[in-house]
């Protein structure tokens, strides 16, 4: 009776089923169901977590896409995160609970608290699924790619996993009374064992390689936007500090045709990164060709930053770096030709102008008008600049372009576009190659520039691919890397994989010896205490 009522399960007990004292009356209905629904709700909260912080990497496309609807700058992303991991560590206790309640003979009788936050759970996941699947699908490549960076530990994972958990499997193999449910728990297991032993077999990753591609060289995304201000000149001479090879910005024309830096277009396109709504509040709305250059050049561009800290990084800054970013103003294309010209810095940029910028391969028709041409070609001309240092991306003004300044580097969308170029340059979403074609492409000689890379294991994996360079964030923590997170030789990691099966197999196979031989003095204790019984 002691033990019946000891501390541990009387606690356990109350916390699963909210009843504090054991009754042998008390059995929940559908016990299996509901445990099984628990695990398959847990497996997704899981799964989602993955989701979730593989997809950190784009999390500020997240928060610009918020921000474009409700005109409130917030990390919405950090708040996914954080309630996801909330909801998903209470599932996996609840798990865990469910697991020692098998394991000690107590009935599972899971209160209905725990049922209805369960469901709310689940459809909380499966509306998050299925918002990345209409919103924002390109992620399942990310999803993808991340499998072969993490694929090798989660194997790892699953088998120590399973070798845990077949403790309880076997212990519910020799209680099970019918020869049917015995065979249905040792099948089951031994099927999710063999899959899991051999799913290496599927496992392609370009950092299981014997040689090591150089590592990527870095382009700082507007700069370095966790450490200043974006597009900005303090965020560019962040990078500086990066050994960026190139600068990546977003030029826009004023409405005298002045070229400017700001990545926002359309209406309300100063609203997130400026002060406009104070310096010219009647013209909150209006796009870039309704600002002149003397009007532009007026607005405050780092106040918003030290304000809404957007990578929640503004705290790591030093009060001078703070002082400094509440200075910063609007630049113009010159200003930060300048700027590389100087350092012997590339520039790659977009021209926006409020219009889908399509790659037109070498299409002789014009997208912008000669002097919307013209007003930029001619500012990097003045400039100064060596023209090898200008990676042209815009697919608009591209025969203007090569007509007037051939000596620019013509960057391109997809390799279908530059069937006539001597040098081929590629400039995509990382997500939009796979690892194995970034690897052919490089070694045909391409160019490879990667676009928008923030994680170390995401840095890591086109690494090991072969890519050119990537476009970045983090540029201050991608530079320390002297090597991928990991990377191994084919051979190792088969050593590796095989002598983790075996141990585990070895394991499995020690633990249901152990459970039987327990079984066997059980029911020889138990045999013992009736025979006398049934003398009498």
């Amino acid at each position: 009776m002691r033990s019946r009522d000891s501390i541990f399960r009387t606690c356990l007990r109350g916390i699963y089923s909210c009843y504090w004292k054991r009754s042998k009356d008390r059995q929940q209905k559908c016990a299996c169901c509901w445990f099984s629904f628990l695990s398959l709700v847990s497996i997704l909260a899981l799964g989602w977590m993955y989701i979730c912080f593989v997809a950190y990497n784009d999390q500020n496309d997240v928060n610009s896409q918020a921000f474009k609807k409700l005109r409130v700058w917030v990390n919405w992303y950090m708040i996914i995160i954080i309630l996801s991991a909330v909801l998903a560590t209470y599932c996996l206790l609840l798990l865990v609970f469910s697991l020692v309640h098998i394991s000690i003979k107590e009935p599972l009788a899971l209160h209905c608290l725990h049922k209805g936050l369960l469901l709310v759970w689940l459809v909380i996941v499966m509306l998050g699924i299925g918002l990345m699947s209409y919103e924002w699908k390109e992620e399942w490549s990310t999803i993808h790619l991340s499998l072969q960076a993490t694929a090798p530990f989660l194997h790892l994972g699953a088998v120590a996993a399973l070798t845990i958990i077949s403790w309880l499997v076997f212990q519910s193999y020799y209680r099970a009374k019918t020869t049917v449910l015995k065979i249905f728990i040792i099948g089951v297991f031994m099927v999710v064992l063999v899959m899991v032993f051999l799913s290496p077999l599927l496992i392609h990753s370009p950092c299981l390689t014997d040689t090591l591609p150089p590592k990527p060289r870095l382009v700082g995304h507007r700069g370095a936007p966790m450490l200043a201000p974006e597009n900005t000149i303090m965020s560019f001479n962040k990078s500086v500090a990066c050994d960026v090879a190139a600068f990546e910005t977003d030029v826009q024309l004023s409405k005298d045709k002045v070229p400017f830096l700001m990545h926002d277009t359309g209406e309300k396109f100063l609203q997130r990164t400026t002060d406009v709504d104070n310096v010219f509040p009647d013209q909150m709305d209006n796009i870039s060709s309704d600002f002149t250059w003397d009007q532009l050049k007026t607005l405050n561009a780092g106040k918003w930053f030290v304000k809404t800290n957007p990578f929640w990084s503004v705290h790591f800054l030093s009060e001078e770096d703070k002082n400094h970013s509440l200075k910063q103003n609007v630049p113009s294309l010159k200003e930060l030709l300048n700027f590389a010209k100087e350092r012997n810095i590339s520039l790659i940029f977009d021209l926006n102008t409020g219009k889908q910028d399509e790659d037109d391969c070498n299409s002789t028709q014009q997208n912008l008008n000669d002097d919307d041409c013209n007003s930029t070609v001619m500012t990097i001309l003045e400039s100064g600049i060596q023209p090898n240092l200008i990676w042209w991306l815009p697919s608009k003004c591209r025969p203007y372009v090569k007509k007037h300044a051939p000596g620019f580097r013509q960057v391109y969308r997809s390799l279908n576009c530059t069937s006539f170029e001597a040098e081929k340059f590629l400039n995509v979403k990382y997500n939009a190659l796979s690892t194995e074609e970034i690897s052919q492409h490089t070694s045909n000689n391409v160019t490879v520039n990667l676009w928008v890379v923030n994680e170390r294991w995401l840095f890591s994996l086109l690494w090991c691919a072969g890519a050119s360079s990537v476009t970045t964030d983090t540029c201050h923590i991608l530079k320390d890397m002297t090597r991928p997170d990991w990377h191994l030789a084919p051979h190792v990691y088969r050593i590796i994989w095989i002598t983790a099966d075996v141990v585990s197999l070895v394991v499995i196979i020690i633990l249901l010896f152990v459970q039987g031989k327990a079984r066997n003095q059980i029911f020889v204790l138990e045999s013992e205490r009736t025979v006398p019984l049934l003398n009498f």
